[in-house]
């Protein structure tokens, strides 16, 4: 089955299953696959991109607040093919993928990680003819996956190497177009009880794909958005509401210097917001000046001047300045 671009239907692979430890308070309750960025869930970026694309399935996997994920995409995404798989224990990215080897089986499938924004010519490296991996080239590639690559040909996978082979990052994005090779060298790693950094590393995997005579080449990417840690997060909000605004899809009105995202059902009054302002459904912000923010869901903001600042759902805050990290239902009152 091919889509008119021609590229072959596959599904899509996104563990999602991860706790967020470094996104704190934010994940204490709701996985870091539905935090918000430039208006919807960084779950949401993925699957929207990746069905334009072509993706005519997903299998996700979830563990960590599990439950918010699937009663999310009951509520927004509820016409996809989705099947979801249970990871009991979080044993590292190669054991998420290994999970789901009964539900993807032997044919071809695209995995991408849910807590990565990648923009990319998705429908270009689906229509790849063999094991595609996507790269990026980093400063500092000791804090990633790596691949040392011999022409256009990976022949070897490291998983944060003291000494890289390259700058080249895996920026969490792998299509398999020999997904049994896979299910075998995960085998090795799992069952064989094969840990490096005491996980089961998906890029081990890889390792033993190459050593069986298994071909990759690589994809570079330029605009890998990673949304792990607070200040990539809005980083990340920034630049996709600087892209939202070139292509025409930002919020305008008279109380806004944009970029910005407003929900149709936000109520903004008395108010400068942006630049670079995600607000979320159901808000009410009254005599604020915001600028850098992401506010969650239901929040209440008034007589507030925030700057780099991250407010989750349902938090109510008066007459508080500067920067703020607060989580979901947390309130907040200044002088």
């Amino acid at each position: 089955m091919a889509c008119g671009k021609g590229v072959e239907f596959v599904k899509a692979l996104i563990p999602a299953a991860g706790i967020g430890t470094r996104l704190r308070p934010h994940t204490l309750n709701k996985p870091k696959a539905l935090l918000p960025v430039a208006g919807k869930p960084i779950l949401a970026h993925i699957m929207d991109d990746l069905t334009d694309a072509g993706i005519d399935g997903f299998v996700l996997i979830i563990g960590y607040h599990g439950q918010e994920v699937r009663d999310w995409v009951a509520r927004q995404r509820p016409d996809l093919d989705i099947t979801f798989v249970e990871q009991t224990e979080r044993l590292g990215l190669g054991h998420a993928v290994w999970t789901a080897r009964e539900a993807l089986g032997e044919e071809p499938f695209f995995c991408v990680l849910g807590d990565t924004i990648l923009k990319a010519d998705y429908a270009a490296l689906l229509g790849a003819a063999g094991n595609v991996i996507a790269v990026r080239e980093v400063e500092d590639p000791r804090r990633f996956g790596v691949v040392e690559l011999d022409g256009d040909r990976v022949v070897r996978f490291v998983e944060k190497p003291e000494v890289p082979p390259s700058n080249l990052a895996i920026v969490g994005a792998y299509l398999f177009r020999g997904s049994a090779a896979l299910w075998r060298g995960l085998d090795h790693v799992v069952t064989g009880g094969h840990r490096t950094r005491d996980e089961f590393q998906l890029t081990d995997a890889l390792q033993h794909m190459v050593e069986h005579e298994a071909a990759f080449t690589v994809a570079p990417v330029e605009d890998w958005f990673d949304c792990g840690k607070p200040e990539t997060w809005l980083a990340t909000n920034r630049i996709l509401l600087d892209r939202a605004e070139a292509d025409g899809t930002g919020t305008r009105g008279p109380e806004i210097v944009p970029p910005c995202y407003i929900a149709e059902d936000a109520f903004v009054r008395g108010s400068q917001i942006g630049p670079h302002v995600s607000i979320g459904s159901g808000c009410v912000v009254e005599n604020c000046r915001l600028s850098d923010c992401v506010v969650g869901e239901r929040s209440q903001l008034t007589e507030c001047g925030l700057a780099n600042s991250l407010v989750g759902n349902e938090c109510v805050l008066n007459h508080v300045a500067g920067v703020i990290n607060i989580g979901d239902f947390g309130t907040a009152r200044g002088s």
